[in-house]
């Protein structure tokens, strides 16, 4: 099992960075960004459409269609592009430039929401477009990550086995929740396995997912306006929430260390060192998942214009991570 502190060969199925030396707390993080789609999501996105095919739901002269706040809509267009379908991304204005502009590169068309629904935000509109295409045009297949069994089965096959491997004396997972279908993949496995599992949900202050109140989510990738289908809570011991500012914080940390990461990793992180800080031992063995990469928030989480607008100019402060420079 590859436990790294700079970058080296790998295979992303087995790549883990132990980030006691970067937060004070035995951690380690499961990177799921090598692939050729940049996130987990793909593992998702083929379960889900080879599923669609095998059930003739998915048929040549089908066009796919889905929301995505990025990252699956990035693993959808690259399966469709491979298989030669065509796919309709619907997303909104928080979406990334740079991962919009790479599903276009793709081939893929772009439906970009920029008002929110007045009960269910932008995911509520999005999914209020997607139906509505759905409706005009029999061609429209979607895949409906937000209910689809093949999201988390995915991840009971294959994201939680891994990390079963690796770490026979598991004690405790931290899951970011967005559709939640990681989330359940891995919490399914663990409940059925020979040992005891905690299982922690991380999710984003203003996000509705676990009954919390809605409120302004800038950073894609966790958190739902909507209540994910997909969620059953009995197979979850805790939820931590993160404010989008610990989210930003953990990300530079990272980054100033040489791993650069996406939101959803900085608000898993932050929550997982928060939690072990509180309940963890010196002994515990405790993980947690990176979904992406970096690259595609470098004009967001990463851009100090970005950061100082939403979040004021002190939003770094507390980690010190402004660069110094001496003569």
């Amino acid at each position: 099992m590859p436990v790294i502190s700079v970058p080296q060969r790998f295979n992303e199925d087995e790549l883990y960075v132990d980030l006691r030396s970067i937060f004070g707390q035995s951690l380690f993080l499961k990177c799921e960004g090598f692939n050729f789609a940049g996130s987990i999501k793909l593992k998702a996105a083929s379960e889900m459409i080879e599923a669609a095919e095998r059930d003739g739901i998915l048929t040549p002269g089908s066009i796919l269609i889905e929301s995505s706040s990025g990252n699956l809509g990035v693993a959808i267009s690259m399966i469709a592009a491979s298989k030669g379908y065509q796919f309709l991304c619907v997303t909104d204005s928080r979406c990334n430039l740079s991962t919009r502009r790479l599903m276009e590169a793709l081939g893929s068309r772009v439906h970009i929401i920029s008002e929110p629904d007045a009960v269910g935000g932008f995911l509520g509109a999005r999914i209020d477009y997607v139906r509505a295409m759905c409706a005009s045009d029999d061609r429209y297949v979607w895949l409906n990550q937000y209910t689809n069994p093949g999201n988390w089965q995915a991840h009971y096959r294959t994201t939680a086995p891994a990390i079963a491997r690796e770490f026979p004396l598991l004690d405790v997972l931290f899951v970011g929740a967005g559709t939640t279908g990681t989330l359940m993949g891995c919490a399914r496995f663990f409940k059925e396995w020979h040992r005891p599992v905690r299982i922690v949900a991380v999710d984003s202050v203003g996000s509705v997912t676990f009954g919390g109140a809605p409120g302004r989510r800038m950073i894609p990738g966790l958190g739902t306006s909507v209540r994910p289908p997909l969620l059953d809570e009995s197979y979850i011991d805790e939820v931590v929430l993160v404010e989008e500012a610990d989210t930003i914080r953990a990300c530079h940390r990272l980054a100033r260390r040489g791993f650069l990461f996406g939101g959803s990793t900085g608000t898993a992180v932050s929550g997982a060192t928060r939690w072990l800080e509180q309940h963890g031992s010196p002994d515990v063995t405790a993980v947690t998942i990176a979904p992406d990469l970096g690259e595609r928030y470098l004009d967001t989480v990463y851009q100090t214009n970005w950061l100082h607008d939403l979040y004021g100019e002190d939003v770094l402060a507390e980690e010190s991570v402004a660069a110094t420079w001496t003569a």
